[in-house]
Parts: C-alpha cells; structure tokens; sequence
C-alpha cells in the first residue's frame, strides 16, 4: 500500500528537534558519498498573465542507508511585485486558490512508491532545520538573542530552529508590514514561549543581536556589512538576502551546497528577474561562494567552524537539496507507520505491467 499524507499530518509527525537530528545524520553520509543529491531543476515559460511566468521545479536525492529515494516537484505561477525597496518573487495560489507542490518516496530495494504528500510543511522544516544546524555549529555556545528579518512562513521555521539549538532568551522582528510583523510576533510568543518583539526597522532587529536571521523572499540584499557587530552569526535561507560584502567580512562562512545555483531552463524570449544581473542567485557575484566549505563538511568535522567568540560566522543556504526531502520523508513516513496516520491507496496503481 501507497501512504497519502496531508501537510497537517506531516506538521504533526514531524518535530523540528527531530528533523534537526536526522539531518545532521544523514548529512554525513552525504559528505561521505554514501547519499546523493541532484542540483534543482526549474523550467521556466511564459503564462497568459504579463506579470507572471510558470515555473515546474524539480530535485531529487537517495538515502540508501534509510532505504528512500524521494522526488520534489513544484508546479508554480510565479511573480516579483516590488515592496518598498525590495523586490520580491511571490508564488500565486492560481490553482483554485491553492499551491502546488508534491513529495513522492521511493523504496530503494523494490522501486515502489511509499508515499505521496504535499511539500508545503515539509519544505518550511527542512529549511528551517537547515539553518539549525548552520547555527549549531558556528553561533557562540551562548548566543541568547535573535535579530529577524521577515515575519512570513519560513521566518517562523527559522526561529523554533535556533530556539532548538541554542537558549534564546529575546527576539527581535522586522518585517516592512507593521500587521504582519506585530501578528508574527504574538503567534511566535505563545509557540515558543520567547518574547518576540515587532521593531519598526531592519536595524532595530539587529543591533546588538548574537544570531541574525535573514528569512524573505527579497531578491535583493536586506543585511548589510555595517550593521556586522564581533561575535554575530548571520544566516540567510537565500544568497541575495546578506550583502556581498557582509559575506566576505565573516571569518568564517559555511554554504548549503556547492551548487550554487539551479539549472534555470527558459523559453526563448523569458527572463526570469531572480535570474537577472545584480538580482537573486545573481546578487553574489562579487564573492565566489564556491570557494567556502559546505554545510555536510562541516557536519563531518572535515572543516572547523567557529574560531573564537569573537568571530562573525555566516551560514547561506545558497540552495535547496532534493536530499532533505528523503530525510524528512523517511522520518515522516516512520512515525506515520507507528502511529496510525494517513490513508492507505493501492500500491498497484502507481505501478505498471508494461516495461516503462
């Protein structure tokens, strides 16, 4: 039998602590070449709208040590309206007011599908998780205060995963919508029993912050290198969000992934914005993150982390891995098991008679 899972069932299977922990082991094996990740994929094409392009995402990454190969696939209509002085790529909920986004789980010993979900919670986890783990390994041991920048779906993520990993005693959000900044702020006090405090610029936010959390869908850079203070850890779910120059002011910076960025395939005639000079996976061309050791190595103890406490470090979480996807996956589909939750489809109709 196929388990079909909704996001709530995954919101209730999946903890951020135990995320946290099955990445830092599965990451290992990815460092020692013992799992397997696939560079993203987006295809790119115009739409009947002239604000928006259609976007079909895809990764993909094998645990054979967890016994899953998983696929996630996004189906987007994707735009980049500006707000205040930021542009930002906005996805549109165009299918009957809804996303659409999949994970599907794969048995490494039969091939057979173990499980079909939407990618929604999952996604938000394991970038959340992601940045867990960059400031387990190099924010001071006594880091106590956070400095947010954006107050959306993955901000929250952002902060219960440091909040699992250090004693964060005060938060600080900014977000360019007084509403939505003071409705984070309440939501993420009564989740994580923190005070969370709504501040009116980027600046207040930071200042005198030991952890900065970059968390937007800006294409455009919101940390800079004057506002850099001895000791920070600066973390940013996407290259553009921390300034060139703030980057290379660390000491020392850490990547997701060595792969910069996805393989972008357009139509003739599209360019996407994220895509363009100066612009998103664009806006660190003055530093050359190749060149920085990756979050896996780290893991691995194959590069020190954090020097003294003196140090700025940076972790960029300069790519997804389609990788994360059969961690969390796997954990998922484990807890599901023992606790009775999803439905059941038949596996045979996933499956085929005629050789593919």
């Amino acid at each position: 039998m196929t388990l079909i899972l909704s996001n709530a069932d995954v919101e209730n299977l999946l903890t951020m602590g135990d995320c946290i922990e099955s990445f830092e082991t599965a990451y290992v094996a990815l460092a020692e070449g013992r799992a397997l990740t696939r560079t993203r994929s987006d295809c790119i094409v115009p739409t009947g709208r002239d604000d928006a392009l259609y976007s079909l995402k895809s990764m993909d990454g094998v645990i054979p040590e967890l016994g899953v190969g998983a696929v996630r696939i996004d189906s987007d209509i994707v735009t980049w309206p500006r707000q205040g002085d930021n542009v930002r790529r906005v996805k549109v909920p165009a299918a009957n007011g809804r996303y659409v986004g999949l994970v599907l789980l794969f048995s490494t010993e039969t091939g057979e599908p173990l499980a079909i979900m939407p990618d929604g919670v999952m996604q938000r986890m394991r970038v959340g998780a992601t940045s867990g783990l960059g400031a387990k390994h190099l924010a001071r041991k006594d880091a106590a205060t956070i400095g947010l920048l954006g107050s959306g779906w993955q901000a929250g993520a952002q902060v219960m995963a440091v909040c699992a990993v250090r004693t964060i005693e005060s938060i600080r959000c900014f977000s360019p919508t007084r509403a939505n900044r003071e409705a984070f702020a309440a939501e993420m006090r009564a989740r994580i029993g923190v005070p969370v405090a709504p501040v009116d610029s980027a600046e207040d936010a930071v200042r005198g912050a030991d952890i900065v959390l970059c968390a937007t869908n800006a294409i455009d850079n919101v940390f800079f290198k004057r506002w850099i203070e001895p000791g920070m850890h600066l973390s940013a779910i996407k290259p553009a969000e921390i300034e060139a120059q703030a980057i290379r002011r660390a000491e020392r910076v850490v990547i997701h992934t060595a792969d910069t960025k996805p393989i972008h395939v357009m139509a003739a005639g599209v360019t996407a914005p994220d895509a363009s000079a100066g612009k998103g996976w664009a806006s660190t061309e003055q530093v050359d993150l190749k060149q920085f050791p990756t979050l896996p190595d780290l893991i691995a103890g194959r590069v020190p982390g954090r020097a003294s406490d003196h140090d700025v470090t940076c972790f960029v979480n300069n790519l997804g891995l389609g990788f994360q996807f059969a961690a969390a996956g796997a954990l998922v589909v484990a807890n599901a098991k023992k606790r009775g939750i999803g439905r059941e489809l038949p596996t045979d109709w996933f499956t085929q008679d005629v050789h593919p």
